[in-house]
């Protein structure tokens, strides 16, 4: 199991925003999140990522209960959050900002770059491209 939420509770100040919330994804799974306007997605994501401390239940990665983490300690575990804003960085080509987000990755990222490359191949197509002249599903 890549990323297990088990009975997370989470408030903020006296309000509950989740509860009981489970979730299990598996290695090489692609998950959605969907729900309406205050539904807590953006809760979950943010207690996944340690931003939000559950005040029940546990978080694991890899199996390793990471709920008590520090959000530092998360990441450099290999744990993300694409944010809907296309955070990117503009004036850098579509190659540059791929390997900005691999920075914390040990070794060779090539593997890596392939898997995306095949699995959005337009980004392989314009990787000397400069990312903020991408339209706005091809920055996403």
């Amino acid at each position: 199991m890549l990323l297990e939420l088990d009975d997370i509770t989470t408030y903020y100040g006296l309000i509950r925003i989740l509860e009981r919330v489970n979730l299990r994804v598996d290695d090489g799974e692609l998950v959605c999140l969907l729900g309406g306007s205050a539904s807590g997605k953006s809760t979950t994501l943010k207690t996944v990522l340690g931003i939000v401390t559950p005040r029940s239940g546990t978080v694991r990665l890899a199996g390793e209960d990471v709920t008590a983490r520090s959000v530092s300690d998360r990441i450099v575990r290999g744990l993300a959050i694409v944010p809907e804003n296309r955070r990117l960085f503009g004036p850098l080509s579509v190659r540059e900002n791929l390997d900005l987000g691999a920075y914390l990755r040990k070794g060779d990222v090539s593997e890596d770059l392939d898997r995306v490359h095949t699995l959005f191949p337009r980004l392989h197509e314009r990787r000397d491209q400069l990312a903020g002249t991408l339209s706005g599903g091809e920055q996403q």
